[in-house]
């Protein structure tokens, strides 16, 4: 019998995550936010379900989605910059309820680099650095990971995944032809979106439970260099930079899930 995984959030990260893992023989339900999207994720032999968090409790046919998996992975943005007042870690709190009642073994939280803040000493995070983030999104995922740490009722693993970009994706696109941005000596701590996938699949394969993981490519480019060649590169307007202020920024340690997991990046910047 397969491996059954059930992957809360398939979308620009999760959808292809899932194919990924179906194609490495295992068994994926997945869960979207729309109805659209249930006919696209079907086509893609996985089993969808519309399941939505609210504070209130988790809507849709839950237990279903959670019956018979082994891990879920939870890969869900916070969603506070758009509803910054909501309560997202009495979201994810329901959540984990339903994850206990279905007695699942392991738990993947897709969290974020920008747990820890940005200084203008741009100090080198390592996955021993407390997060110390100051934001309200940013103290909601603290928060939300520590909950998913004491959970003695299934192993937790964390990654806090940098910048995530593609081909289609890129985040010098959205800066193309803005003006002042801010912190252009900073460095920056992106990872492809293949490499995410591919870590989430080392993880899982090899059992590589309660761990807490950074995970972006090891160089870390200044800011207003990368995006300013990236943009010429690709024919795209130059970015404007405000100097002005002395940059904030942190370079991201990956080191540890290299050694760990024994991974080499499959892409660059």
């Amino acid at each position: 019998m397969k491996e059954q995984i059930s992957i809360i959030g398939c979308g620009w990260l999760g959808f292809p995550l899932a194919k990924t893992l179906i194609t490495n023989g295992l068994k994926v339900k997945g869960s979207t936010t729309s109805e659209d999207k249930l006919k696209t994720i079907k086509a893609a032999d996985i089993d969808a379900f519309l399941i939505r968090l609210h504070s209130e409790g988790v809507f849709g046919n839950y237990s279903e989605f959670l019956s018979g998996s082994t891990t879920v992975i939870i890969n869900i943005p916070p969603g506070l910059r758009k509803n910054p007042e909501k309560n997202h870690v009495e979201e994810l709190w329901h959540l984990i309820k339903a994850i206990e009642e279905q007695e699942v073994q392991n738990v993947l939280y897709i969290s974020s680099t920008s747990v820890y803040k940005d200084d203008v000493h741009l100090p080198t995070i390592s996955n021993s650095t407390s997060p110390d983030g100051v934001s309200n999104s940013v103290k909601q995922l603290i928060q939300i990971e520590k909950i998913l740490q004491e959970n003695t009722s299934f192993a937790t693993t964390i990654i806090r995944f940098g910048g995530l970009f593609d081909e289609q994706r890129h985040p010098a696109k959205y800066l193309s032809g803005k003006q002042n941005i801010k912190n252009p000596e900073a460095p920056v701590n992106l990872i492809h979106k293949d490499d995410c996938i591919a870590i989430i699949l080392r993880v899982i394969s090899n059992n590589f439970w309660n761990l807490t993981l950074n995970a972006v490519y090891p160089e870390h480019p200044i800011k207003k260099e990368y995006y300013s060649a990236y943009c010429k590169r690709h024919n795209l307007a130059q970015p404007k930079f405000d100097s002005s202020k002395k940059s904030k920024g942190k370079i991201i340690d990956s080191s540890k899930l290299v050694q760990l997991l024994n991974y080499t990046f499959k892409h660059g910047l």
